[in-house]
């Protein structure tokens, strides 16, 4: 694989990655079960660092990154139900997974073919999270010794992602 077809692999896979992630952080803003969004961010900053090791080998072939916005997901309504992105999100990442899977074998380098069958690696394992999740599962990053809730009382998630 010449160093141009791999630096257009590597752009793809960014830009799929990318929109997987932004599309988890629109999601993730109407996911107000706690242990549900706190997942949400863990699978988040997850793809972060894909992201992250995906733009370094982008850099070292002499190039940059695409950018995307995060989509405009409209929020279920107040009797909606999440369920349904969540069961998208799934899909999404079998369908990531399965893609990049089947292009493996025709990346000739090798720290970027296992770079890319890492990160299908931890999208399927996010692909289980959104299933357990659709599963009812609420203890998908462990379980709590207090119940939900920083403070043990179950009040769901703050509204933003960040306090300063």
């Amino acid at each position: 694989m010449k160093p141009a077809e791999l630096l257009t692999v590597l752009r793809e896979c960014h830009r799929e990655k990318l929109a997987l992630r932004q599309r988890h952080v629109a999601v993730a803003r109407h996911v107000a079960d706690y242990e549900f969004n706190n997942t949400y961010q863990y699978i988040i900053a997850r793809e972060d660092v894909h992201l992250s090791w995906l733009e370094a080998a982008i850099a070292e072939l002499g190039d940059t990154p695409d950018e995307e916005g995060e989509p405009d997901i409209p929020a279920p309504g107040k009797k909606g139900s999440v369920l349904p992105l969540i069961d998208s999100d799934a899909r999404l990442s079998d369908a990531f997974a399965v893609r990049w899977q089947s292009r493996l074998a025709s990346i000739t380098h090798a720290r970027h073919r296992n770079l890319i069958r890492v990160i299908i690696g931890e999208t399927l394992e996010q692909k289980r999270f959104f299933e357990q999740m659709l599963a009812g599962r609420d203890d998908l990053l462990g379980r709590r010794a207090n119940g939900p809730g920083p403070s043990g009382t179950g009040d769901g998630v703050l509204p933003v992602r960040w306090l300063g």
